[in-house]
Protein backbone atom coordinates (compact mmCIF):
# COMPACT_ATOMS: atom_id res chain seq x y z
CA UNK A 1 0.00 0.00 0.00
CA UNK A 2 1.06 3.40 -0.66
CA UNK A 3 1.72 5.96 2.16
CA UNK A 4 2.33 9.69 2.73
CA UNK A 5 5.20 10.53 5.01
CA UNK A 6 4.35 14.01 6.01
CA UNK A 7 7.75 15.18 7.42
CA UNK A 8 8.79 18.40 9.69
CA UNK A 9 12.20 19.28 8.35
CA UNK A 10 13.87 22.40 9.84
CA UNK A 11 17.57 23.19 9.39
CA UNK A 12 19.02 25.00 12.35
CA UNK A 13 17.92 27.77 13.23
CA UNK A 14 15.58 27.94 10.60
CA UNK A 15 11.42 27.90 10.41
CA UNK A 16 10.26 24.33 10.15
CA UNK A 17 8.60 23.51 6.62
CA UNK A 18 6.46 20.07 5.79
CA UNK A 19 8.60 17.83 3.21
CA UNK A 20 6.00 14.91 1.88
CA UNK A 21 6.73 11.62 0.65
CA UNK A 22 4.91 8.69 -0.72
CA UNK A 23 5.96 5.07 0.44
CA UNK A 24 5.17 1.89 -1.03
CA UNK A 25 5.18 0.50 2.53
CA UNK A 26 3.78 -3.25 4.10
CA UNK A 27 2.07 -2.89 7.19
CA UNK A 28 4.37 -4.94 9.16
CA UNK A 29 7.16 -2.16 8.32
CA UNK A 30 8.48 -0.22 11.35
CA UNK A 31 8.27 3.81 10.65
CA UNK A 32 12.88 3.66 10.53
CA UNK A 33 12.34 1.08 8.04
CA UNK A 34 10.05 3.86 5.84
CA UNK A 35 12.20 6.57 6.31
CA UNK A 36 15.16 5.00 5.88
CA UNK A 37 13.65 3.93 2.18
CA UNK A 38 12.95 7.57 1.53
CA UNK A 39 16.67 8.54 2.67
CA UNK A 40 18.12 5.69 0.29
CA UNK A 41 15.60 6.30 -2.84
CA UNK A 42 13.98 9.30 -2.63
CA UNK A 43 16.57 12.18 -0.40
CA UNK A 44 19.71 11.47 0.89
CA UNK A 45 19.58 14.90 2.53
CA UNK A 46 16.89 13.76 5.36
CA UNK A 47 18.50 13.47 8.66
CA UNK A 48 17.64 11.22 11.51
CA UNK A 49 19.34 9.32 14.22
CA UNK A 50 19.35 5.46 14.17
CA UNK A 51 21.61 2.52 15.48
CA UNK A 52 19.90 -0.98 16.99
CA UNK A 53 16.89 -0.87 15.50
CA UNK A 54 15.58 -3.19 18.03
CA UNK A 55 14.55 -1.17 20.65
CA UNK A 56 17.53 -1.29 23.31
CA UNK A 57 19.61 2.37 21.81
CA UNK A 58 16.91 4.70 22.50
CA UNK A 59 18.18 6.83 19.09
CA UNK A 60 15.28 6.75 16.63
CA UNK A 61 12.79 8.52 19.48
CA UNK A 62 10.96 11.03 17.58
CA UNK A 63 7.49 12.54 17.43
CA UNK A 64 5.12 9.95 15.27
CA UNK A 65 1.17 11.55 14.72
CA UNK A 66 1.96 14.31 17.72
CA UNK A 67 3.53 11.38 20.38
CA UNK A 68 7.26 11.03 21.31
CA UNK A 69 7.81 7.00 20.29
CA UNK A 70 10.63 4.89 18.88
CA UNK A 71 10.84 4.70 15.09
CA UNK A 72 12.26 0.84 15.02
CA UNK A 73 9.21 -0.01 17.61
CA UNK A 74 6.36 1.52 15.86
CA UNK A 75 5.24 0.13 12.68
CA UNK A 76 2.63 1.20 9.86
CA UNK A 77 -0.14 -1.16 10.73
CA UNK A 78 -0.58 -0.13 14.66
CA UNK A 79 0.14 3.46 13.69
CA UNK A 80 -2.21 3.92 11.11
CA UNK A 81 -4.89 1.74 13.19
CA UNK A 82 -4.61 4.05 15.73
CA UNK A 83 -4.97 7.46 13.34
CA UNK A 84 -8.23 5.55 12.50
CA UNK A 85 -9.67 6.43 15.88
CA UNK A 86 -8.75 10.10 15.44
CA UNK A 87 -10.88 12.51 13.16
CA UNK A 88 -8.72 14.54 10.90
CA UNK A 89 -9.09 18.30 11.25
CA UNK A 90 -11.50 18.77 8.04
CA UNK A 91 -13.58 15.90 8.79
CA UNK A 92 -12.47 13.44 5.68
CA UNK A 93 -11.01 10.23 4.94
CA UNK A 94 -8.07 10.67 3.37
CA UNK A 95 -7.85 8.17 0.07
CA UNK A 96 -3.98 7.58 0.94
CA UNK A 97 -3.03 6.95 4.33
CA UNK A 98 -0.78 9.71 6.13
CA UNK A 99 1.58 9.48 8.99
CA UNK A 100 3.39 12.60 10.20
CA UNK A 101 6.93 12.57 11.44
CA UNK A 102 8.38 15.40 13.59
CA UNK A 103 11.33 15.87 16.01
CA UNK A 104 11.35 15.25 19.92
CA UNK A 105 10.37 18.00 21.88
CA UNK A 106 12.02 20.64 24.76
CA UNK A 107 14.60 20.12 22.82
CA UNK A 108 16.34 22.66 19.77
CA UNK A 109 16.56 20.80 16.37
CA UNK A 110 20.27 20.52 15.15
CA UNK A 111 18.92 19.71 11.44
CA UNK A 112 15.46 17.69 10.61
CA UNK A 113 14.54 15.21 13.13
CA UNK A 114 17.42 15.22 14.78
CA UNK A 115 17.76 17.25 18.53
CA UNK A 116 20.37 18.84 20.66
CA UNK A 117 20.07 16.58 23.84
CA UNK A 118 22.69 18.39 25.88
CA UNK A 119 20.05 19.76 28.34
CA UNK A 120 18.94 16.20 28.74
CA UNK A 121 22.55 14.61 29.50
CA UNK A 122 22.94 17.33 31.80
CA UNK A 123 19.68 17.24 33.72
CA UNK A 124 20.81 13.50 34.33
CA UNK A 125 24.13 14.35 35.08
CA UNK A 126 22.41 17.14 37.28
CA UNK A 127 21.12 14.29 39.48
CA UNK A 128 24.43 12.13 40.64
CA UNK A 129 22.96 9.09 38.68
CA UNK A 130 26.05 6.62 40.07
CA UNK A 131 26.28 4.84 43.36
CA UNK A 132 28.21 7.18 46.01
CA UNK A 133 31.82 7.33 45.78
CA UNK A 134 31.86 6.50 49.57
CA UNK A 135 30.25 3.20 49.13
CA UNK A 136 32.87 2.38 46.18
CA UNK A 137 35.73 2.90 48.67
CA UNK A 138 35.00 0.06 50.52
CA UNK A 139 37.58 -2.81 49.53
CA UNK A 140 36.53 -6.04 51.51
CA UNK A 141 34.46 -7.29 49.36
CA UNK A 142 32.47 -7.09 46.24
CA UNK A 143 28.65 -5.35 46.54
CA UNK A 144 26.22 -7.97 47.12
CA UNK A 145 21.96 -7.32 47.24
CA UNK A 146 20.02 -9.98 47.96
CA UNK A 147 17.51 -10.93 45.29
CA UNK A 148 14.24 -8.63 46.95
CA UNK A 149 17.18 -5.43 47.10
CA UNK A 150 18.09 -6.07 43.27
CA UNK A 151 14.58 -6.36 41.97
CA UNK A 152 14.01 -2.75 43.43
CA UNK A 153 16.15 -1.76 40.59
CA UNK A 154 14.87 -3.34 37.85
CA UNK A 155 12.12 -0.93 36.31
CA UNK A 156 13.93 1.72 36.51
CA UNK A 157 17.09 -0.06 34.99
CA UNK A 158 14.84 -1.26 31.93
CA UNK A 159 15.53 3.21 31.32
CA UNK A 160 17.19 3.57 27.62
CA UNK A 161 17.47 7.15 27.32
CA UNK A 162 15.45 7.64 24.65
CA UNK A 163 13.97 11.06 25.74
CA UNK A 164 10.27 10.80 24.54
CA UNK A 165 9.51 11.58 28.22
CA UNK A 166 11.61 14.53 28.39
CA UNK A 167 9.99 15.31 25.03
CA UNK A 168 6.37 15.21 26.39
CA UNK A 169 7.21 16.80 29.57
CA UNK A 170 4.79 19.78 30.27
CA UNK A 171 6.67 21.18 33.38
CA UNK A 172 9.71 20.96 31.47
CA UNK A 173 8.11 22.87 28.96
CA UNK A 174 7.53 26.00 30.84
CA UNK A 175 9.82 25.55 33.53
CA UNK A 176 13.66 25.19 32.49
CA UNK A 177 15.15 24.35 35.94
CA UNK A 178 13.00 20.99 36.20
CA UNK A 179 15.05 17.80 35.60
CA UNK A 180 13.13 16.46 33.78
CA UNK A 181 11.57 12.89 34.01
CA UNK A 182 14.12 10.60 32.70
CA UNK A 183 16.48 12.38 35.56
CA UNK A 184 14.11 11.49 38.28
CA UNK A 185 13.36 7.55 37.11
CA UNK A 186 17.29 7.21 37.26
CA UNK A 187 17.30 9.28 40.79
CA UNK A 188 14.74 7.06 42.81
CA UNK A 189 16.92 4.24 41.26
CA UNK A 190 19.96 5.45 43.40
CA UNK A 191 17.41 6.00 46.35
CA UNK A 192 16.68 2.52 46.07
CA UNK A 193 20.04 1.10 46.06
CA UNK A 194 21.20 -0.51 49.04
CA UNK A 195 24.47 0.10 47.84
CA UNK A 196 24.37 3.74 47.48
CA UNK A 197 25.64 5.77 51.29
CA UNK A 198 24.07 9.20 49.74
CA UNK A 199 20.16 8.94 50.21
CA UNK A 200 19.87 12.01 52.48
CA UNK A 201 21.56 13.87 50.53
CA UNK A 202 20.12 13.05 47.87
CA UNK A 203 16.54 13.33 49.15
CA UNK A 204 17.78 16.92 49.75
CA UNK A 205 18.39 17.77 46.40
CA UNK A 206 15.53 16.21 44.85
CA UNK A 207 13.25 18.30 47.62
CA UNK A 208 15.00 21.80 46.16
CA UNK A 209 12.14 24.26 45.10
CA UNK A 210 10.69 22.91 41.14
CA UNK A 211 13.93 21.83 39.97
CA UNK A 212 13.30 18.17 41.86
CA UNK A 213 10.40 16.12 42.58
CA UNK A 214 7.69 19.06 43.13
CA UNK A 215 8.10 20.55 39.63
CA UNK A 216 6.41 17.76 38.22
CA UNK A 217 2.83 18.11 37.08
CA UNK A 218 1.52 14.92 37.38
CA UNK A 219 0.24 14.93 34.04
CA UNK A 220 1.11 11.23 33.10
CA UNK A 221 2.48 11.69 29.71
CA UNK A 222 6.18 10.65 30.19
CA UNK A 223 4.17 7.09 31.31
CA UNK A 224 1.90 7.09 28.35
CA UNK A 225 5.03 7.11 26.10
CA UNK A 226 7.86 5.30 27.58
CA UNK A 227 8.65 2.62 25.57
CA UNK A 228 10.16 0.32 28.22
CA UNK A 229 7.32 0.81 31.26
CA UNK A 230 9.74 2.82 33.02
CA UNK A 231 7.03 4.84 34.31
CA UNK A 232 8.85 8.05 35.71
CA UNK A 233 5.47 9.38 37.33
CA UNK A 234 5.49 6.23 39.43
CA UNK A 235 9.38 6.82 40.61
CA UNK A 236 9.04 10.39 40.99
CA UNK A 237 6.01 9.60 43.20
CA UNK A 238 8.26 7.17 45.54
CA UNK A 239 10.52 9.99 45.54
CA UNK A 240 8.43 11.91 47.43
CA UNK A 241 7.42 9.22 49.54
CA UNK A 242 10.60 8.88 50.79
CA UNK A 243 11.18 12.99 51.41
CA UNK A 244 7.64 12.97 53.39
CA UNK A 245 8.39 10.39 55.80
CA UNK A 246 11.90 12.38 56.40
CA UNK A 247 10.45 15.59 56.69
CA UNK A 248 8.06 17.90 58.91
CA UNK A 249 5.21 19.78 57.59
CA UNK A 250 7.07 22.99 58.32
CA UNK A 251 10.42 21.94 56.21
CA UNK A 252 8.78 23.55 52.75
CA UNK A 253 5.73 24.46 51.25
CA UNK A 254 5.54 21.58 48.76
CA UNK A 255 5.77 18.94 51.85
CA UNK A 256 2.96 21.17 53.94
CA UNK A 257 0.88 21.49 50.64
CA UNK A 258 0.83 17.07 50.59
CA UNK A 259 0.68 16.98 54.51
CA UNK A 260 -2.25 19.46 55.03
CA UNK A 261 -3.93 17.80 51.91
CA UNK A 262 -4.24 14.75 53.44
CA UNK A 263 -4.94 15.77 56.90
CA UNK A 264 -7.87 18.21 55.86
CA UNK A 265 -9.68 15.28 53.95
CA UNK A 266 -9.30 12.73 56.80
CA UNK A 267 -10.68 15.92 58.92
CA UNK A 268 -13.46 16.45 56.69
CA UNK A 269 -13.77 14.44 54.05
CA UNK A 270 -13.23 16.90 51.84
CA UNK A 271 -10.49 20.26 51.35
CA UNK A 272 -11.18 23.43 53.85
CA UNK A 273 -9.94 25.57 51.19
CA UNK A 274 -9.55 28.29 54.30
CA UNK A 275 -7.53 26.30 56.62
CA UNK A 276 -5.37 25.14 53.16
CA UNK A 277 -4.06 28.43 52.50
CA UNK A 278 -3.58 29.29 55.90
CA UNK A 279 -1.57 26.23 56.86
CA UNK A 280 0.15 26.02 53.51
CA UNK A 281 1.01 29.23 52.41
CA UNK A 282 1.10 31.12 55.92
CA UNK A 283 2.43 28.12 57.52
CA UNK A 284 0.11 27.68 60.42
CA UNK A 285 0.24 31.52 60.74
CA UNK A 286 3.97 31.33 61.35
CA UNK A 287 5.46 32.78 57.53
CA UNK A 288 4.25 36.52 57.66
CA UNK A 289 5.11 37.21 53.79
CA UNK A 290 2.72 34.23 53.29
CA UNK A 291 -0.29 35.68 54.90
CA UNK A 292 0.09 38.49 53.27
CA UNK A 293 0.37 37.18 49.99
CA UNK A 294 -2.61 35.49 50.58
CA UNK A 295 -4.59 39.00 51.38
CA UNK A 296 -5.39 40.02 47.97
CA UNK A 297 -7.04 37.09 47.08
CA UNK A 298 -9.23 36.90 50.26
CA UNK A 299 -10.43 40.49 49.66
CA UNK A 300 -11.38 39.10 46.32
CA UNK A 301 -12.89 36.19 47.88
CA UNK A 302 -14.62 38.09 50.46
CA UNK A 303 -15.94 40.92 47.80
CA UNK A 304 -17.71 38.28 45.44
CA UNK A 305 -19.16 36.29 47.91
CA UNK A 306 -17.11 33.35 47.42
CA UNK A 307 -15.23 33.27 51.25
CA UNK A 308 -16.93 30.37 53.01
CA UNK A 309 -17.65 31.51 56.59
CA UNK A 310 -17.93 27.88 57.45
CA UNK A 311 -17.30 24.42 56.62
CA UNK A 312 -19.23 21.45 56.78
CA UNK A 313 -18.05 18.11 56.32
CA UNK A 314 -18.39 15.79 53.88
CA UNK A 315 -20.94 12.42 53.68
CA UNK A 316 -18.87 9.60 54.24
CA UNK A 317 -15.62 11.59 56.26
CA UNK A 318 -15.17 8.45 58.37
CA UNK A 319 -14.99 6.12 55.47
CA UNK A 320 -12.61 8.48 54.19
CA UNK A 321 -10.16 8.45 56.85
CA UNK A 322 -10.33 4.57 57.61
CA UNK A 323 -9.75 4.20 54.12
CA UNK A 324 -6.61 6.73 54.29
CA UNK A 325 -5.45 5.36 57.45
CA UNK A 326 -5.25 1.46 56.00
CA UNK A 327 -3.43 2.77 53.40
CA UNK A 328 -0.84 4.45 55.53
CA UNK A 329 -0.69 1.20 57.35
CA UNK A 330 -0.37 -0.89 54.88
CA UNK A 331 2.03 1.13 53.19
CA UNK A 332 4.42 1.46 56.62
CA UNK A 333 4.30 5.19 55.59
CA UNK A 334 2.74 8.40 57.24
CA UNK A 335 1.61 9.59 54.06
CA UNK A 336 0.88 9.25 50.25
CA UNK A 337 1.11 11.73 47.73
Amino acid sequence: MEVIFKIIRQPENSSPVVQTYVVAAESSNTILDCLNRIKWEQDGTLAFRKNCRNTICGSCAMRINGRSALACKENVGSELARLQNIPSPEGKVNTIPEITVAPLGNMPVIKDLVVDMSSFWNNLEAIAPYVSTAARQIPEREFLQTPQERSRLDQTGNCIMCGACYSECNAREVDPSFVGPHALAKAYRMVADSRDSDTENRLESYNEGTKGVWGCTRCLYCDSVCPMDVAPLEQITKIKQEILAHKQANDSRSIRHRKVLIDLVKEGGWIDERQFGLQVVGNYFKDLKGLIALAPLGLRMLCRGKFPLSFESSQGTSQMRSLIESVEKEKGLGIRD
